[in-house]
């Protein structure tokens, strides 16, 4: 077996194959800021099945987003409007939340994949693959450079990345796909 096999199989199960090296992870994570820049992706073998190549213009940043209902905070007083609820319900997932909180923080780039590395009672931890679309090595790659097309901005927040195509139910096409295209709400109108 490869290396990257072996990769895979310690990070499937990362709690009995990791073991002690995996909550200190976690307990390390919990002290960092919420937004991370890495040197190295911590999963290399799903790092570069999404996209990731180790030249410059491609990095890594590693997400928090807090578990549970997103709960907008409570206001201090008075009256307010019928619109302000403490409890709301965005319909993302955390990935999509991680992937759009990582292209805010970094707006000069794009978000090309993420992955899962970690999850405890509270927080979960997505790291997120971006890619400066203005850097000279990613406009001299023709693997890469399509991301400085016009028509790729802001991919995050339009659910063009890949994770956020998989919950819109864009991998599927015909038959029991039908409504999924353009979208589902463009489909319910």
């Amino acid at each position: 077996m490869g290396i990257y096999r072996y990769i895979k199989q310690a990070w499937g199960a990362p709690r009995e194959t990791l073991g002690d090296s995996y909550r200190n992870y976690l307990v390390q994570w919990r002290r960092e800021p919420v937004t991370t820049r890495i040197e190295y992706p911590t999963r290399l073998d799903r790092a570069r099945a999404l996209g990731y190549r180790a030249k410059q213009g491609v990095f890594i940043v590693r997400q928090r987003v807090r578990r549970g209902g997103h709960v907008r905070e409570d206001w201090d007083g008075g009256r307010h409007s019928s619109n302000m609820t403490a409890k709301m319900n965005l319909q993302l997932n955390y990935q999509a939340i991680s992937e759009r909180r990582a292209a805010d923080a970094y707006h000069n780039c794009e978000v090309l994949n993420s992955y899962l590395v970690g999850k405890d009672g509270r927080y979960v931890w997505y790291e997120v693959i971006l890619v400066d679309r203005s850097h000279p090595s990613v406009l001299a790659d023709p693997r890469m450079n399509w991301v400085a097309l016009s028509a790729n901005r802001a991919r995050a927040h339009r659910g063009l990345t890949s994770s956020q195509r998989k919950t819109r139910g864009l991998r599927r096409r015909g038959m029991g796909a039908e409504h999924v295209r353009p979208s589902k709400r463009a489909n319910a109108r």
